[in-house]
């Protein structure tokens, strides 16, 4: 029998039957996911916006969010030699595989927190200590509440700084009646990306027509099975290889996968990219544009009670 997304919303054992929750996802970067939520946003007026991408976030340069609140996000521990009771017998420096002591000063950088030196240390002159490594925003745009964050570079644990993002996020649509949480998601399908999953009513896997586009879309939807998150495709630039897309149609239908729609490649997306706009907002009436909402009216239906 042909799944509906009712079906797979009730599926989920203890969901939240007001709050629904929009993922979108891709095998990689660059399919259009940031491009595709901007205008979902657009589109939808009354959402709560994350951006789960928190280790190259991009969703603010096409928002346009005025920051209401800072978090700071302490993601790990870095060393820290106390020097009024080091003795200088280097073994902290000696036993640093990653080559952050140098001196007996510690690289904050090339520090992965692991303790070794700690450990080692005879006078008891090295502790671990927790630190910022990147922070988290509630924000206003033109299209309701935003819930973003940027990890700083070389920082790690960005799947529980995503965690942070969300919460926020459910947080800001409870507090405001607001009854969809829409997040783009990071690429791949890593630590971050599982974080952008857990409890989502909806995932929408961006596809390019290309060989190793079907390839990391097959991997994103075993990905979404795994969860029990009801996958929707969108084929991306489906024109540049309409062989490969009908190829995708044909999985999908096989698979008993939906597919929401397509969107051709146009130029004014790159336009619209560089003015710091959503499609819908840089070019409402045109083709690409329609194409967008005809995907978003299909995803939106899904999740409707």
């Amino acid at each position: 029998m042909e799944r509906t997304v009712p079906e797979a919303l009730r599926r989920r054992q203890g969901a939240d039957e007001l709050l629904k929750q929009i993922t979108v996802i891709s095998g990689k970067g660059g399919t259009g996911k940031t491009t595709l939520t901007a205008s979902f946003a657009a589109l939808a007026g009354n959402v709560v916006v994350a951006d789960c991408d928190v280790d190259a976030p991009n969703l603010h340069m096409l928002l346009k969010p005025e920051v209401m609140s800072t978090q700071e996000f302490k993601g790990g521990k870095k060393a820290s030699i106390d020097e009024t009771k080091c003795t200088k017998c280097g073994e902290c420096e000696k036993n640093c595989r990653f080559g952050a002591i140098k001196a007996l000063k510690v690289d904050r950088v090339l520090c992965e927190g692991c303790s070794v030196c700690a450990y080692v240390c005879p006078a008891g002159a090295v502790e671990l200590r927790e630190e910022v490594s990147g922070y988290a925003y509630v924000s206003k745009t033109a299209y309701g509440f935003m819930s973003h964050a940027r990890l700083s570079p070389g920082e790690e644990n960005s799947g529980k700084l995503v965690s942070i993002v969300r919460q926020n996020a459910r947080n800001i649509a409870e507090d405001n009646g607001v009854e969809v949480v829409l997040n783009d998601g990071p690429p791949g399908i890593g630590c971050p990306v599982i974080a952008s999953l857990s409890g989502v009513d909806v995932g929408v896997v961006v596809v390019e027509p290309t060989l190793s586009g079907i390839h990391d879309m097959e991997r994103a939807l075993k990905l979404l099975d795994h969860f029990q998150v009801f996958p929707v495709i969108c084929i991306n630039k489906y024109d540049i290889n309409v062989d490969n897309a009908q190829k995708i149609e044909a999985f999908c239908k096989d698979n008993d996968v939906d597919v929401a729609g397509k969107i051709s490649y146009d130029q004014l997306v790159l336009k619209a990219m560089v003015s710091g706009k959503a499609v819908l907002e840089y070019s409402p009436r045109s083709k690409v544009s329609r194409e967008i909402e005809m995907v978003w009216r299909k995803v939106a239906k899904g999740i409707e009670n």
